[in-house]
């Protein structure tokens, strides 16, 4: 009996099976119906995932957008610090034009070219004295060349570079100047006894009337170093010998040699 109710059970489970498979391939076969079951039990897994994702791949492009900006920034102030530069060294360009206008104000040269140049050194000595200028042979400044500034003569070119040239001051003791001063009937030397020993003129004919105050300027004669009508300086002492034929002078430079910042070049040689 209880043989008989197990064979019933074994039979009956034998048919559903059968049924079941039967049933599966006449939907579509057991592979679809399992990939259906799976996508069924992915679905909501996949669904996560994607929603997940997306604000990540959102802040990614956010920080490749925000990368883009920074860059874009950064050249903006680069191209505004250069327009600020251009307009800095406009400002000190038209700072510096108006500063020489004022200072070279040099009636005495008359018709003669020059080349404005900027002291950009000095290097004087208790006997030597020289600056250094900004403009040299591309700006047709040659050895020889006399030098002013604002009151009178400064001195003369003794070296050129393309771009710079060293100035001999008139104070130097290597200095010489033929010098007139009233109606140019007299003449004589002025020369250097260093940068702060001023000027000085030795050996002047009594017969000269000079007196304290009396301008001296270039006498331009044949030969010269200089052309003619320059200022050089002034006399602020006469030292009379008793007994000599001649008096000795002191001078001051018409230029003032301790703040030069700016001169001229006179484009003026001896044999022109």
């Amino acid at each position: 009996m209880a043989f008989d109710r197990k064979r019933r059970r074994t039979w009956t489970y034998s048919v559903s099976f059968l049924v079941l498979l039967v049933a599966l391939y006449m939907s579509g076969g057991i592979v679809a119906n399992l990939r259906r079951v799976a996508n069924v039990v992915v679905a909501p897994f996949s669904w996560s995932v994607s929603e997940i994702a997306r604000p990540i791949g959102h802040i990614l492009a956010g920080a490749v957008n925000y990368s883009d900006v920074v860059a874009q920034n950064q050249k903006l102030r680069y191209e505004l610090g250069i327009a600020e530069l251009h307009a800095n060294e406009a400002w000190s360009l038209e700072r510096q034009l108006s500063e020489m206008t004022t200072k070279l104000n040099l009636p005495f040269i008359g018709a003669l070219p020059t080349v404005a140049a900027q002291v950009t050194s000095l290097s004087p000595t208790n006997f030597s004295a020289s600056i250094t200028i900004s403009k040299g042979l591309k700006q047709g400044v040659l050895v020889g060349m006399p030098v002013v500034a604002n009151g009178g003569l400064v001195g003369i070119v003794i070296s050129s570079g393309p771009n710079a040239s060293t100035v001999r001051l008139i104070t130097d003791v290597n200095s010489s100047i033929g010098a007139t001063f009233g109606n140019g009937s007299s003449s004589l030397i002025i020369s250097g006894n260093g940068l702060n020993n001023g000027l000085g003129a030795t050996s002047v004919p009594l017969s000269d009337n000079v007196a304290p105050g009396t301008v001296f300027s270039t006498d331009g004669l044949n030969g010269s170093l200089y052309p003619p009508g320059l200022p050089i300086a002034t006399v602020s002492k006469a030292t009379l010998t008793p007994g000599a034929a001649t008096f000795d002078l002191t001078l001051k430079p018409t230029a003032d040699l301790r703040n030069l910042t700016y001169v001229d070049v006179l484009l003026w040689e001896p044999s022109t």
